[in-house]
């Protein structure tokens, strides 16, 4: 898993590091680092809410591989946002709610480092041709 999160550019920007494979519960937990390329604005190490947005869909999406084995596209998703996230990394976790012959819906928390929920997201991919 680790490394095929990896392989994209785009991913590497938060630097991620697999902390979990639940593939018992269909959980996936992932850390992701706070760069100043993420923050809202210069200097405040506050998370940027497009940031925060793209790493609910990227761990929601690899959390969907734990069935569909290879990444499947976004039909959509959403985050709500709780707190800033400031000075902090992000301890993110996917949860597959369900997978259907067309769609999987996966939930997603966003943690800080004191385990305080920040955001949190809900994202439904394409199963079609997972085999699923």
């Amino acid at each position: 898993m680790q490394e095929m999160i990896g392989r994209s550019l785009f991913h590497q920007l938060f630097q991620p590091e697999v902390l979990d494979v639940d593939h018992e519960n269909l959980k996936l937990t992932v850390k992701m680092t706070m760069a100043d390329a993420l923050e809202r604005q210069p200097g405040t190490r506050q998370w940027h809410g497009g940031a925060i947005s793209a790493v609910v869909d990227t761990v929601g999406c690899y959390g969907f591989v734990l069935i569909s084995g290879e990444p499947m596209p976004t039909v959509n998703f959403r985050t709500d946002y709780l707190r800033p996230a400031i000075d902090t990394d992000l301890k993110v976790i996917a949860h597959v709610r369900k997978a259907g012959r067309r769609i999987a819906v996966v939930d997603v928390d966003v943690m800080d480092d004191l385990d305080r929920l920040v955001a949190v997201g809900r994202a439904c991919y394409a199963a079609e041709g997972s085999g699923k």
